[in-house]
């Protein structure tokens, strides 16, 4: 995606934010049990819902604007804030009453709700999907990298928290890459903006 998504003034809006925002120390790797928690549907995904033995009912949707999916037989569905499992309940509870014990299955195909947002000096202003673990270096070469202006020791990670607010974590690039900055290349959440200043 181009960099014009973005508007100027949003980027800007950004910079001076910045200086308000509580700095904090790069936060921890979650624990393998924090780390396996369900994936919740979102907006834009896009699910594979098929009934076995019943084709007609097996489809491939996109998650609408609205939260819901078009299924057959029972038209729309609420699916965001479900998990995959949660929604084939609900699918599973509606559709016995046009088919006799169906055996629904879910799948995320792609999970395009879940993203970062790289801006600022990069080659390309990106929103980077969430598809797998990433972290700050990996999620700046996604977009392309730094341009020739980028000042990569000022990196910021902006992070929204559930009660609103937003911490700000600072990376300094050049010296994680000599090896003087170890742990400060964390794992991105759903949500976080990279501000790569010049």
């Amino acid at each position: 995606m181009g960099r014009r998504w973005l508007a100027p003034v949003a980027v800007l809006g950004l910079a001076l934010g910045c200086a308000s925002r509580p700095e904090h120390l790069p936060p921890a790797d979650p624990l393998p049990e924090d780390a396996a928690e369900p994936y919740v549907i979102g907006v834009n995904d896009r699910l594979r819902i098929s009934v076995w033995q019943n084709e007609a009912v097996t489809v491939d949707v996109p998650v609408r604007p609205d939260g819901k999916v078009s299924v057959p037989l029972i038209n729309d569905i609420s699916a965001k804030g479900l998990t995959p499992v949660q929604l084939k309940e609900v699918i599973t509870r509606e559709l016995s009453k046009f088919v006799s014990s169906p055996e629904v299955t879910v799948i995320v195909l792609e999970m395009k709700s879940r993203f970062v947002s790289v801006v600022g000096r990069v080659v390309t202003t990106a929103r980077v999907p969430l598809t797998e673990d990433l972290r700050v270096v990996e999620a700046i070469a996604l977009a392309g990298g730094f341009d020739e202006f980028a000042d990569r020791s000022e990196i910021r990670i902006v992070r929204r928290l559930p009660d609103g607010g937003e911490v700000e974590y600072p990376f300094d690039y050049d010296a994680y890459m000599l090896g003087r900055a170890p742990g400060t290349n964390f794992l991105l959440k759903p949500g976080d903006v990279v501000y790569v200043p010049d």
